[in-house]
């Protein structure tokens, strides 16, 4: 097929777009996440790059601090001086990517004066792989955005939750929704749930895809259709509207 239609042109366009301005853009976390900051050196980067495509391969469960130091020739030590467990390296992992996100979401809705069409654009940035610019070409997006579907959920999931929520850990995650939910209220000001259904929007937009992949039976397959999107746009969309 050789037919490439105005919206394949758009997306195209935007995407070189982003990966221009993203090579001028910090992603900044939260310093309370990580002992040094893995962006100020090459072997912190390392650890992130190889993180990723380990914690992807064998899931978080089987990740180790050895495991990594042996996947990017490095030690266990070394990596500990960056991070002190591996649960605050996949909070770092989960709040680096909707740092990005929430990039992705500024440029994305900007110029789009219906809130409507903002809100759609919104769920269709989020559901789509992590776009990364050049400054970060050491990480895989699309081994980061499974990651986030897969295991994003056990950052938070602990009993050390509320202790980590103080200091700040999920602060990124937390901006991200209510940016959307700000979108939420400017369709009906007077929905009552700006902020539950837009987490339950993006927990849903994570888990159907989980299921599509590993429990089908749990979700809805429509052939030419992406119906996991499609799905959360109409569910969004109709609830809000009342």
């Amino acid at each position: 097929n050789n037919i490439i239609n105005s919206n394949t042109i758009d997306y195209v366009l935007y995407i070189c777009f982003v990966h221009k301005l993203l090579a001028n853009i910090s992603v900044q976390v939260n310093s309370n996440i990580y002992l040094k900051n893995p962006d100020s050196s090459e072997l912190g980067r390392r650890i992130v790059g190889g993180g990723v495509i380990l914690m992807e391969d064998i899931g978080f469960e089987q990740f180790t601090f050895r495991k990594l130091a042996q996947h990017i020739s490095s030690t266990e030590a070394s990596i500990y001086r960056y991070f002190d467990s591996k649960h605050k390296f996949l909070v770092y992992l989960t709040e680096w990517y909707w740092g990005l996100k929430e990039v992705h979401i500024v440029i994305g809705l900007a110029n789009i004066p219906s809130a409507e069409d903002r809100l759609v654009k919104a769920v269709r940035l989020l559901h789509q792989d992590l776009q990364i610019g050049e400054g970060y070409d050491h990480i895989d997006g699309a081994k980061l955005s499974s990651i986030i579907r897969t295991e994003s959920s056990k950052s938070y999931l602990t009993k050390e939750v509320d202790l980590e929520n103080k200091d700040g850990l999920f602060s990124t995650y937390k901006s991200i929704t209510d940016r959307i939910s700000a979108v939420v209220s400017e369709i009906n000001a007077a929905y009552k749930y700006p902020n539950m259904i837009v987490s339950t929007m993006i927990e849903g937009l994570h888990h159907q895809q989980f299921f599509a992949d590993h429990l089908p039976a749990l979700t809805n397959r429509i052939k030419g259709e992406d119906a996991i999107l499609d799905f959360h746009i109409d569910m969004m969309i109709k609830t809000i509207r009342g």
